[in-house]
């Protein structure tokens, strides 16, 4: 009879953020201004990056890919966080919360594998520069893009579809903002074991092999900024791959932590301040990073104001 009950389970229970009504407004009112300079920022990277030729090689390709899927990650789980600030029932379907994830799961692991191509691009650019028009065409860009996109729907389906075999009977109360795969291991009434084990496998190899990627193509890019002795070019090129780095070291440090160690005994208000840091904060301050940091946007943003002045 419980194994009948837990099968028929619909519905379950997003506790949020707080349990604190006094704090309930004050955070709408950050999130909602965050979520709106993240749609904001992230579109209007891509406006530009769309409307200038200069802009229209293999770098700003990827960079406008990147905050596309920023944008979507936040839009997959910010209305959603808001909405329940103030909803009475903070009720979720079992078939909305497991699209909420399939969702998140696309965004999140093709932004890994984005950081990754994005590290290539320059280790080619910096290393490469005579032979980059070559290896980074326009073919091999999209294919890059094509493969980065298909990694993080493979990476969803796997993980969306283990989900299946679980059962949720020792409580129908997610103690997180939006359905997260760890808080539903935590709720089930099935073991989760091989769901674990293979988060472990597939975040864990996912997560290697694009921070290795990172970490081998930025180490070679060191090594040829330093054989070139000259302080402007080693300027030029800590510039460009100094907000590249900012962002991979901000995004890996939460996920690490979070599925790679999923077994560890984190808290659930832990769980939540790290995933908040991923799916809120890195989608607003992206934009701000590559924009500040990059002469060629910043040009390119005051070329797009004057002409609208």
């Amino acid at each position: 009879m419980r194994k009948e009950n837990a099968t028929l389970l619909t519905e379950l229970i997003l506790t949020g953020l707080t349990y604190e009504p006094q704090w309930q407004i004050p955070l709408f009112l950050m999130f909602l201004v965050i979520y709106f300079l993240t749609i904001v920022g992230n579109l209007g990277l891509i406006a530009l990056i769309w409307n200038d030729p200069q802009l229209h090689i293999p770098m700003y390709f990827f960079l406008g890919s990147l905050v596309f899927v920023d944008a979507w990650m936040s839009s997959t789980v910010t209305p959603k966080m808001l909405v329940n600030f103030f909803a009475k029932s903070k009720i979720i379907s079992l078939s909305e919360c497991m699209v909420q994830f399939f969702s998140f799961a696309i965004s999140a692991t093709t932004e890994c594998f984005l950081l990754a191509t994005m590290a290539y691009d320059r280790y080619v650019a910096i290393c490469q520069p005579l032979l980059y028009p070559v290896i980074m065409s326009s073919t091999v860009s999209i294919r890059l893009l094509v493969l980065s996109f298909s990694g993080g729907l493979l990476h969803a389906i796997i993980h969306n579809a283990l989900l299946f075999r679980l059962t949720f009977c020792n409580s129908i109360v997610v103690h997180h903002f939006y359905c997260d795969i760890i808080p539903l291991f935590k709720i089930s009434c099935t073991d989760p074991s091989i769901n674990i084990l293979m988060v472990f496998i597939f975040s864990g190899s996912i997560q290697v092999f694009t921070i290795l990627t990172v970490l081998v193509s930025y180490t070679l890019i060191l090594f040829t900024i330093l054989k070139k002795k000259s302080l402007q070019g080693i300027r030029k090129a800590f510039s460009t791959c100094g907000a590249h780095l900012l962002s991979v070291s901000l995004y890996y440090g939460p996920l690490l932590f979070m599925y790679v160690l999923p077994g560890s005994a984190q808290a659930d208000g832990q769980d939540m301040i790290d995933s908040l840091f991923y799916t809120v904060i890195i989608p607003v301050l992206n934009p701000i990073i590559y924009s500040l940091r990059n002469k060629k946007v910043i040009d390119s943003l005051r070329k797009m104001l004057k002409r609208n002045t």
